[in-house]
């Protein structure tokens, strides 16, 4: 297994737009949450994923999730961790990888959410997390005008894998999101 400077290390050499690395590192601290609730023992793994998730986009938008397959393997990540990366594509690109553990499940359902409420974060007067309510999370998830480029399907499909009420993951990812903005600052 890696760790998480490793994977930073990664993330970096493939990704040098500031908002592709806030985003790797917000679903980091997001599946870090997750874990914690889920699979404690596991958290630095889970946190891991996180980092990892993207390596591919920046650079072979087109071929994401399956670039990432050579790209990982060259950086000497196990097959496991690969899969468990990269399932989040599926259905949406041409990942080989169905999301079958619940880390990778979590991933699926909480990639898109995280830029949906960052992006419904930044229209706040305050540009945080910290005061937003899951009435106005539920408003902007609603309104398909707004963060078009997240996939509102993938969301509730992940939800949906996970067995819980959208309106739990929407929640518990905005606390998870708080606790990412509140260790940043």
């Amino acid at each position: 297994m890696i760790n998480l400077a490793t994977a930073e290390t990664i993330l970096r050499k493939y990704n040098k737009e500031p908002f592709h690395i806030q985003h790797a590192e917000a679903v980091s601290g997001t599946l870090g949450y997750f874990a914690r609730k889920l699979d404690p023992a596991n958290e630095e793994y889970w946190r891991v994923i996180g980092l990892l998730h993207d390596t591919d986009f920046e650079e072979y938008p087109e071929e994401h999730c399956v670039k990432g397959i050579e790209l990982l393997r060259a950086e000497g990540i196990p097959d496991e961790m690969i899969k468990s990366a990269l399932s989040h594509g599926w259905g949406m690109t041409k990942s080989p990888y169905e999301p079958e553990l619940q880390m990778e499940k979590v991933l699926y359902a909480i990639d898109e959410l995280t830029g949906l409420i960052w992006a419904a974060a930044l229209m706040r007067p305050s540009k945080s997390t910290m005061d937003m309510e899951l009435s106005s999370l539920k408003k902007k998830f609603k309104d398909k005008r707004f963060a078009t480029g997240c996939n509102r399907d993938t969301i509730a499909k992940g939800a949906e894998m996970l067995g819980w009420p959208l309106d739990e993951l929407l929640s518990e990812t905005l606390l998870a999101m708080r606790e990412v903005e509140n260790a940043n600052t």
